[in-house]
């Protein structure tokens, strides 16, 4: 069977994309077999995941998103903004906001778009924050855990959990650089207390307006920018005091711009995502 693809990315986390609408690819081969063949960055195309254009019933459109490993994720922010830039720049979808069914709810991303027509960012309002350590899920005693203390590997880590329709355990550091991030991330994401496994975002916060990120992605590993992570990050951030309701979050690929509305509870997130190339592959 062969595949027309594309390949995007946002931040440098890169996907990608194929449409699925008319379910002939999962007739053939399984998503998470097809993520798993196609993400290999030696014997595929290469990415972080792969993102499924399907049909929805009750919204405008259906984002499913496989990570390299195979595993389903809930939602990814880097990757909604380039399925939103997609669908628009090729007339899938002709309204500027558009409502998309996910694994974690409905996502209402918005194309901003120049005086050719191009999309030049994304504006994704991400929901609400979700706080209470059951609905994350996060095993605790307390109802919310934030700033809780969580043992790894014979040490004592200070985390906030949350999730952002997938689950984050958000870390503050003094200085990110120095972070064994695969070590302490592996450890975190499977750890014991996290029954569904968690994204890990280290955080060093550099003033009341501006974050620098490093993530480690369940399913992923390290990956360049975490969109639901930046989120998190904030919602964290806010919470302890640290930052105020917006701030910029600066990730090794790049900035993104997050909004905390408090009068609604949503989370929103401004950034790009662009091409990186297209074609056909054999499966």
């Amino acid at each position: 069977m062969e595949l027309e693809f594309v390949k995007m990315e946002g931040l440098g986390n890169d996907f990608i994309l194929i449409d699925d609408r008319n379910n002939h690819i999962e007739q053939y081969m399984s998503y998470p077999e097809l993520s798993k063949k196609l993400c290999s960055r030696h014997f595929g195309i290469g990415a972080d995941g792969i993102i499924l254009i399907l049909d929805a019933l009750d919204h405008d459109i259906k984002f499913r998103i496989y990570n390299s490993d195979g595993s389903q994720a809930q939602m990814c922010g880097n990757g909604m903004r380039c399925f939103a830039k997609y669908l628009y720049e090729n007339k899938i979808m002709k309204p500027k906001k558009i409502r998309v069914d996910t694994k974690a709810g409905t996502v209402i991303p918005e194309v901003i778009v120049n005086e050719r027509g191009q999309v030049c960012s994304v504006r994704v309002d991400m929901g609400e924050p979700v706080l209470f350590c059951k609905d994350i899920p996060f095993e605790s005693p307390n109802e919310k855990a934030i700033e809780e203390r969580l043992t790894v590997g014979g040490k004592v880590y200070q985390m906030t959990a949350l999730s952002m329709g997938n689950p984050h355990a958000v870390l503050f550091v003094d200085d990110v650089e120095a972070i064994d991030i695969e070590t302490i991330g592996r450890s975190i994401e499977t750890h014991e207390r996290f029954p569904e496994k968690t994204n890990v975002e280290f955080i060093e916060v550099l003033n009341n307006r501006e974050l620098k990120m490093k993530v480690w992605e369940r399913g992923a590993g390290i990956t360049l920018a975490c969109g639901t992570g930046a989120c998190a990050a904030l919602v964290a951030a806010n919470l302890t005091g640290r930052v105020q309701d917006n701030a910029v979050v600066h990730l090794d690929g790049g900035d993104l711009d997050i909004h905390w509305d408090k009068e609604t509870n949503h989370v929103f997130k401004t950034g790009p995502a662009n091409l990186v190339f297209e074609g056909r592959i054999r499966i």
